[in-house]
């Protein structure tokens, strides 16, 4: 593709890439030494899970996004998997839910405490069970609340209704793909899969190089290239164009990118190849301002590409460059973007030489600063489901809830409330009711009578293993012995201050209404 396209009219010419200093990214994270071909961290507005190198079993980070810095080479992980951790991916309509798949031939969901991982977390809210050999790739599916897409090394492809009761799920709602009478066909082990915008079909680029689409309903495959010319490594839905992209290589073993028309995969619409490296291209996509972002498993840089439905389709933008590799990267939703800022992407960049994981924001130059930029910001997915699983798998097709990312915005749902957006109002409206009921603090006693006919509501914490006894492993040697026994010299010392506290406030009180009575008392 020719570098003269840089300067074609376009409100995009001068974005550029403003990584987070030292102090704002997350320092001293020993980031996995797997090879496996995934981005090994995933992102939300309130976390970011990060995949760890352990010994004995697979781990990963969950930290608040705000928790920037140096993170403690003790500081509790998600640790229920008996093998290594090869993919993390956070549910898109719930923060607080996200699902790992591993060696050990298990998919787990886990629930993520809202005040943060305190405790290393080994029991999972759902283990999925269903794969033979090690699950490679987990995906959730982008309109339909609850369903989870798994591909392993043992030729299968499942879908998984993480709703169903039990903690362990043995029998998937859908076969996807699988081996027939003792064969295993290479479209049946995936390098990697991409649903469309309403999550109707399914690409994916497969052992032999191909890039096929499939009814994931079905498990019919729709659609097969050539790999005469290109050999797919990644695959990816272009929303908004119909257009589909690969990365991989060509015949000459240059680096290619390549753009397909979903419908007719005989001969692509568009292709070229970039440069002669070895590493694993990873291609990003914004549906909203149609920037095409290309980074490099082991490259320091990130080209950036405005696409097009008009022919010639792909236009250079400019590149980010830097001398540290990254390994994986993560991405931001859009709704968790500093809109303010006019930032329009932000990476999360794995740099294992230096055990950093590095916020990348891609951000837009205007003159104007703080102001929010209509034309750059449009309606965008959020995070409410617009279909149940047994909606979807009924065959009904919805496309997502947009969302306006302007602060103070908030739009309907404009498809019929879900169980999950119903549970979450009746919560809010018991929560609602017991803070108006009986106020938690007490200077707002005042004036306030109980109703002896309402029988009030129990605080408890609603996010599963927040207080649940520790589970950390036993110690292995005497330098962790001693510092279990000082952590815990701590924790009880802290537990005892806030005691002691708690009995100054209840003094207090006490006094305080000893003086209101003596001074009725001596007023009447």
């Amino acid at each position: 593709m020719s570098r003269h396209s840089s300067f074609r009219c376009s409100k995009f010419r001068h974005v550029y890439g403003k990584p987070a200093t030292k102090e704002h990214s997350y320092d001293g994270v020993p980031i996995t030494r797997s090879v496996h071909d995934n981005h090994h961290c995933s992102a939300n507005p309130c976390f970011i899970a990060v995949v760890t190198e352990c010994a004995g079993g697979g781990s990963f980070l969950v930290l608040p996004v705000h928790h920037t810095g140096r993170v403690d080479p003790q500081h509790p992980r998600v640790c229920g998997h008996s093998g290594r951790v090869l993919d993390v991916k956070w549910n898109p309509f719930d923060d607080h839910c996200i699902a790992s798949c591993s060696e050990d031939c298990t998919v787990k969901i886990w629930d993520i405490p809202v005040c943060g991982v305190q405790q290393n977390l080994t029991k999972a809210r759902k283990t999925l069970i269903g794969h033979s050999r090690r699950v490679g790739l987990i995906e959730w599916h982008p309109t339909a609340e609850n369903l989870l897409l798994s591909a392993a090394y043992d030729y299968k492809v499942l879908l998984w209704d993480v709703s169903q009761a039990g903690a362990v799920i043995r029998f998937p709602v859908r076969v996807v793909l699988m081996p027939v009478h003792h064969r295993y066909p290479s479209e049946a082990l995936l390098l990697s899969v991409s649903f469309n915008s309403d999550g109707s079909r399914l690409a994916a680029s497969c052992k032999d190089r191909r890039v096929r689409v499939l009814d994931p309903r079905t498990g019919k495959i729709l659609q097969v290239s050539s790999n005469k010319t290109h050999r797919a490594t990644k695959v990816l839905y272009i929303g908004g164009l119909k257009m589909l992209l690969s990365t991989g290589s060509s015949p000459w073993n240059h680096r290619q990118i390549v753009l397909w028309d979903p419908d007719d995969l005989s001969e692509p619409l568009y292709e070229e190849d970039l440069d002669g490296s070895a590493g694993v291209l990873f291609p990003f996509y914004d549906p909203d301002t149609h920037i095409l972002y290309l980074a490099g498993k082991g490259d320091g840089n990130i080209r950036y590409y405005e696409l097009s439905a008009e022919k010639p389709y792909i236009s250079f933008l400019t590149e980010y460059r830097s001398l540290l590799p990254q390994r994986g990267l993560g991405v931001m939703p859009k709704r968790g973007l500093d809109v303010n800022a006019c930032e329009v992407f932000r990476f999360y960049r794995l740099i294992a030489v230096k055990d950093l994981v590095e916020p990348l924001s891609m951000i837009v130059l205007r003159k104007e600063s703080g102001i929010f930029q209509e034309d750059l910001y449009p309606m965008t997915a959020g995070n409410q489901a617009a279909l149940t699983a047994q909606e979807w798998l009924s065959g009904i097709n919805r496309g997502p809830v947009l969302m306006s990312l302007k602060p103070g915005t908030r739009l309907a749902n404009p498809y019929p409330e879900s169980p999950a957006e119903k549970g979450l109002a009746f919560l809010q409206e018991q929560l609602a009711y017991q803070d108006a009921k009986y106020p938690r603090d007490l200077s707002d006693l005042s004036g306030w009578q109980p109703d002896e006919t309402q029988i009030p509501l129990l605080m408890y914490c609603c996010t599963p293993h927040c207080c649940e006894p520790a589970e950390r492993p036993p110690p292995t040697t005497e330098s962790e012995l001693l510092q279990s026994f000082y952590r815990q010299q701590d924790e009880i010392r802290g537990l005892r201050e806030q005691l002691n506290q708690k009995e100054v406030r209840i003094t207090q009180l006490e006094l305080e209404i000893k003086n209101t009575r003596n001074n009725m008392r001596a007023t009447f």
